[in-house]
C-alpha cells in the first residue's frame, strides 16, 4: 500500500462515522440448522468466498482474534485514521452456536489485543480496556434470529452492544423454501427480547429470494416499518445472487431461479430507501463478494453510491439515517453550519415490539444529522424500565486526546451533543416516573458515563433519580 501524504486520510469514508469498524472473521463452521440454498459452501466461514478481503485477511492469520485486531488497527493507523475509539464487528457466521469456551477465548483475544497486553481473565481485560489506548466504544455480533434469544445474559457479559439478525425476509414460506430453519415468530421473538435487554437491533435483508418478487419484497419491506413487531434501529440490503457451490445455482442452471438484474435491483433499492423512517440507518447496501463467485446476479458492488446519487440529484427526501449524516453531507461541514444557533433537538416517538421508543436527534436547518439518542421505555419485572439504547455523535472520529478542545472546526464531535442528549433523555425517563435509567455501554465508554454520574451495575452503566 502506497504510504499517505502528511495529514492524508486514506479511503476516509471508513471512520466518517465516528468509530474505527474492526471486523474480526470466525473460523469456518457449518450453521447448526444446515445449509440455506442461497448459501455458499467452501471451506470458509460460513457464508463467505474464499477471496473475500475479510476472508483473506483472517485466514493468513489462522482466524486468530488477537492478530486479526492489532492487524487492523496497525493498518488503519498507516492510512491516517484515529484508532482511539474501536467498534468491534465479530464476522463469519453464528458466533453463539461456537463452543461456550471459543468464544469466551475469542472475545477476550479481542480486548487483549486492544489492550496490548494478555489479561488472565475477560473481567480483567474489560477492566483494563475502560482506559486502554484502543477502547472498545461499541461491540456487534452477527447471529441467527432463532439461536440469540438464549444468550442474552452472555452477550452482555461480553460487553456487546449491537446484535445483528439474519432476517433475510419476514415470510414463512420463504423462509421454507430457502430452509432457513426458523420462522418469522422467532424474529418477532428475539427483536423483543434484544431491544427490552437494551441492545441496538440491526436485520440483515435479501431481496429477490425464491419465492419472491418485486411486488412481494416491497410489500414485506414496508411490513418491517409499519407492522410495531420488528421495526429494526439499522439495516443491511444484499440483494440475493447466484453464488457457486450453492443450492441455488443448480437450481438457476435448471431454469427454477432467475436472479433481478442491475436495473431491477436498483429500482428496488431507491423505493426502498423513500421507505426507511428516520430512525433507521441502513449500514450497507451489497455484499463485498467477488465477481468470480458470482454465477448470476449483479456484480456491481458500489451500487449504493449510484443509488444515492441519483436521489440527490433529484432532489428526493430521504430520511434515513446515514444520507442525512454530517459525514456524508460535505457542504454542510463548516463552522458555520455547526454553531449552536443552527442545530435543533427533534424527538419521533414511536411504538416498537410493545414498547414506547423516543429517537432524539440533533439536526441543522437542512436536517442533516450530528448525534442521535435511543431510549426505550418498556414494562418489564411488572414495572416500567427505561434504557439508552445508542447513543451516537456523528462526523469524521476524533482521537480521545483531542477532546480538551472546545471546538474543533469541520467536526460534530466532542461538541457537548452527547451530553445534551443524555439530558434529554434523563428528563423523559423522570417525566414517566421512572426512578432508573440505564445505558448499554461499550467497554471503553465506561468512564464517559462515570463522569455524567452513572455507574456500572449488572454490565450496564446506571443513573437513579
Amino acid at each position: 500500500m502506497k504510504k499517505p501524504l502528511n495529514n492524508e486520510i486514506r479511503k476516509p469514508t471508513k471512520t466518517i462515522s465516528g468509530i474505527t469498524p474492526v471486523a474480526v472473521m470466525l473460523p469456518p463452521r457449518r450453521c447448526n440448522h444446515g445449509m440455506c440454498t442461497f448459501c455458499p459452501s467452501f471451506n470458509v466461514p460460513q457464508s463467505y468466498t474464499p477471496k473475500s478481503p475479510v476472508v483473506l485477511r483472517a485466514s493468513e492469520l489462522n482466524y486468530d482474534a488477537f492478530k486479526q485486531v492489532q492487524a487492523r488497527i496497525k493498518a488503519f493507523e498507516l492510512m491516517n485514521h484515529p484508532t482511539q475509539k474501536i467498534e468491534l464487528i465479530i464476522m463469519g457466521g453464528t458466533f453463539l452456536e461456537y463452543d461456550k469456551d471459543f468464544q469466551y477465548k475469542f472475545i477476550k483475544d479481542c480486548y487483549d489485543a486492544l489492550n496490548d497486553k494478555i489479561s488472565k481473565n475477560l473481567e480483567e481485560s474489560q477492566k483494563l480496556n475502560e482506559t486502554s489506548k484502543h477502547r472498545c466504544v461499541a461491540l456487534c455480533v452477527e447471529t441467527r434470529p432463532d439461536v440469540c434469544i438464549n444468550f442474552i445474559d452472555r452477550m452482555r457479559e461480553f460487553g456487546v452492544t449491537r446484535v445483528e439478525l439474519g432476517v433475510q425476509a419476514i415470510d414463512d414460506k420463504i423462509y421454507e423454501i430457502t430452509k432457513r430453519g426458523h420462522k418469522v415468530k422467532e424474529v418477532i421473538e428475539s427483536t423483543k427480547a434484544l431491544k427490552n435487554a437494551g441492545f441496538k437491533v440491526g436485520y440483515h435483508l435479501m431481496p429477490g429470494l425464491p419465492g419472491s418478487n418485486l411486488k412481494k419484497d416491497l410489500i414485506l419491506f414496508k411490513k418491517i416499518f409499519n407492522d410495531q413487531r420488528f421495526r429494526p434501529d439499522q439495516l443491511k440490503i444484499y440483494p440475493c445472487e447466484v453464488l457457486k457451490n450453492s443450492q441455488l445455482e443448480q437450481d438457476y442452471l435448471n431454469g427454477k431461479y432467475i436472479p433481478y438484474n442491475k436495473e431491477e435491483i436498483q429500482n428496488l433499492l431507491i423505493r426502498m430507501l423513500k421507505i426507511v423512517p428516520r430512525y433507521c440507518r441502513v449500514m450497507r447496501i451489497m455484499r463485498e463478494i467477488p465477481p468470480e463467485y458470482i454465477v448470476a446476479g449483479t456484480t456491481k458492488i458500489d451500487l449504493r453510491k449510484d443509488v444515492e446519487n441519483l436521489l440527490r440529484k433529484n432532489k428526493q427526501k430521504i430520511k434515513e439515517i446515514r444520507f442525512r449524516e454530517i459525514g456524508f453531507n460535505q457542504e454542510e461541514q463548516n463552522q458555520s453550519n455547526l454553531n449552536e444557533s443552527s442545530l435543533r433537538l427533534k424527538i419521533t416517538k414511536y411504538k416498537a415490539s410493545d414498547g414506547k421508543e423516543y429517537f432524539l436527534e440533533i439536526v441543522n436547518k437542512k436536517d442533516v444529522l450530528l448525534g442521535l439518542l435511543r431510549l426505550r421505555i418498556f414494562i418489564g419485572d411488572n414495572k416500567k424500565q427505561a434504557y439508552v439504547r445508542e447513543l451516537h455523535v456523528y462526523g469524521k472520529s476524533l482521537n480521545l486526546d483531542e477532546e480538551n478542545l472546545k471546538f474543533l472546526k469541520n467536526s460534530a464531535q466532542h461538541q457537548g451533543l452527547g451530553k445534551l442528549l443524555i439530558k434529554e433523555a434523563e428528563k423523559i425517563t423522570i417525566k414517566n416516573k421512572i426512578n432508573k435509567l440505564k445505558i448499554i455501554s461499550g467497554v471503553g465508554v465506561r468512564k464517559y458515563y462515570e463522569e455524567l454520574g452513572y455507574h456500572l451495575e449488572e454490565s450496564y452503566m446506571v443513573k437513579n433519580f
